[in-house]
């Protein structure tokens, strides 16, 4: 039997309103085709229409399967703090393609009511800021339980080690140096929030060691049945480690299961979240044990 083929001119006048026109009617002898063409070839639809006359036209909302395919609109709101104009209105513009949110602060003072006011999923937040500095911001929310896990992407223009080293230990989750690929950001800011979205399809639906407990559906540890807050890369870690109980993990296995595989930081991250991991974990202070020249190993519970 015939059926018709339908071309499909998606429209993007906004990136929470997926919708696109479908050209239908179209006799062949084949399954249904679906084209997906931007709207600003519209030349073409009018074209299309002039020759087959036949062919009616109709706006209808992107499938749900299509609007996943294309990475359509997130419920995911980020705030960026950054000082230089220029910089916030790139990383705004691709959030935005991506369909994430966007709010911004100029100053770290700005930027604490932000999160206060605007409760952002993920903060880009620059370490050179004005009033307040991105370090003590960072420090900040972390001491606050309402704020403690809060991803956080820091930005900066300093190159040295050091810097990066004490964002890290301050509570930051990535990094990212000036001057970076908007795209490498975005792809950054989508991994972490995979980390904080991703429920277990298997596997242990928590993990006990001693006093502490891990339970990944509502990201919890508890310690002697007090939470414990912990950002998004060390409860990964923490996670992996006691999936993984008696293994030796390399630092380039950790960061690949925690990080991703399009991480290009170096192998001090690892060193820095296990380090605070046994902070705020003072269990595994003796049960984490470093592997010389390998990585970690978190020792069989008895």
């Amino acid at each position: 039997m015939d059926s018709a083929c339908e071309l499909v001119f998606p429209r993007y006048d906004h990136v929470a309103q997926h919708r696109f026109l479908r050209i239908a009617s179209i006799p062949l002898r084949s399954q249904i085709a679906h084209l997906l063409i931007p709207s600003h070839l519209h030349v073409i639809v009018s074209c299309i229409l002039a020759v087959f006359p036949f062919i009616h036209l109709t706006l209808s909302p992107l499938p749900r399967t299509l609007n996943a395919i294309m990475g359509a609109t997130t419920d995911k709101k980020i705030l960026v703090v950054e000082d230089e104009q220029d910089i916030v209105q790139l990383v705004q513009h691709y959030l935005q393609k991506e369909g994430f949110q966007s709010v911004m602060a100029t100053s770290g003072v700005e930027a604490l009511k932000k999160v206060k006011t605007e409760k952002p999923d993920l903060i880009v937040l620059d370490l050179m800021l004005p009033e307040m500095d991105g370090l003590e911001v960072c420090k900040r929310l972390r001491s606050n339980p309402d704020t403690a896990m809060l991803p956080i992407i820091m930005l900066t223009a300093k190159a040295e080690e050091s810097d990066t080293i004490v964002g890290l230990e301050l509570g930051a989750d990535d990094y990212v140096t000036k001057p970076f690929s908007p795209k490498a950001l975005i792809a950054r800011v989508k991994a972490l929030l995979r980390r904080l979205d991703r429920t277990p399809s298997s596997g242990a639906e928590l993990y006990r060691y001693g006093t502490l407990t891990l339970t990944p559906a509502r990201h919890e540890v508890t310690l002697e049945g007090q939470e414990v807050p912990l950002t998004a890369k060390e409860f990964g870690l923490l996670e992996h480690l006691l999936r993984h109980q008696g293994r030796v993990l390399t630092r380039e296995v950790l960061l690949n299961a925690v990080w991703g595989y399009d991480y290009y930081g170096t192998t001090r991250t690892v060193d820095v979240h296990i380090r605070r991991l046994k902070q705020k974990l003072p269990l595994l202070e003796d049960a984490i044990l470093s592997v010389k020249s390998l990585g970690y190993k978190l020792k069989d519970s008895d």
